[in-house]
């Protein structure tokens, strides 16, 4: 009963996405944007809508692997898109994240804090890319992402332009279906890749499909957890209680 609760018009949104973006670079005077590729589906996503909205030879595609996981699936979109090569560097993290990771005498099975200097590393690579071709940094988070707080601050979370955060994960793939994202990126597990064999349902502990309907209903719709539950949804105080855990990260740094 609740399928229909989080679908779009994905023609409509599309339309929606492509003038906002037109409208934030125009208003910015701003021609170039930078995206990071992670072989994901909100990566890819963005950037066929990016695609979409302005000139191919203004989009910059930074791939930015610890691990080689997704080099097929980039090289995938990338020739679906018709990108031409020189406007895709990849750079490996990875002796960068290892010195790093030395210096502050992280442990091995300190998965986070390692996590954590991945995710802010490709940003400062994703921003120094910005400053070197006047570039907006475009960002890939979605709805889901935002309220769960399943973010790394100043790290994924950082951008100039968010083209998906108003929409849901599960909103997200309809829209991908749409665009002609590849199915073998639709197929794929949603995954951060910050280490071996992360998966975001393991982290979570519950799938976007059981979330989204139960951060809409209590995000958009202000409808208590008791009421949530109520209408079928079992597990909606354990997603809820992760989206308070670190609802912080909405409001930090704290101020006078």
């Amino acid at each position: 009963m609740h399928d229909n609760l989080l679908s779009i018009n994905a023609k409509e949104e599309t339309e929606k996405i492509i003038a906002f973006i037109k409208v934030t670079l125009e208003k910015q005077k701003i021609e170039k944007v930078v995206v990071g590729i992670s072989g994901g589906i909100d990566s890819a996503t963005s950037l066929y809508l990016l695609k979409k909205s302005i000139p191919l030879e203004n989009i910059n595609v930074v791939y930015l692997p610890y691990f080689d996981n997704y080099l097929s699936s980039i090289n995938e979109i990338i020739e679906q898109i018709h990108l031409p090569s020189k406007q895709l560097t990849t750079i490996s993290i990875k002796p960068i994240v290892d010195s790093m990771v030395k210096t502050l005498s992280i442990p091995d099975k300190d998965i986070v804090r390692k996590g954590n200097v991945m995710a802010r590393v490709r940003m400062v690579i994703l921003y120094d890319f910005a400053k070197k071709l006047n570039a907006l940094v475009c960002g890939t988070e979605n709805k889901s992402e935002y309220h769960l707080g399943y973010f790394t601050r100043f790290g994924d979370e950082a951008s100039d332009i968010e083209p998906l955060q108003y929409l849901y994960k599960t909103q997200v793939y309809e829209l991908a279906k749409y665009l002609g994202v590849p199915q073998s990126i639709i197929d794929k597990q949603p995954s951060a890749n910050l280490w071996e064999n992360q998966t975001d349902e393991d982290e979570l502990g519950f799938s976007y499909e059981e979330a989204d309907p139960v951060l809409y209903l209590y995000f958009d719709k202000k409808i208590p957890i008791e009421d949530i539950k109520k209408q079928g949804f079992g597990n909606a105080k354990k997603i809820i209680d992760f989206a308070e855990k670190n609802s912080y990260k909405h409001s930090a740094p704290y101020t006078l």
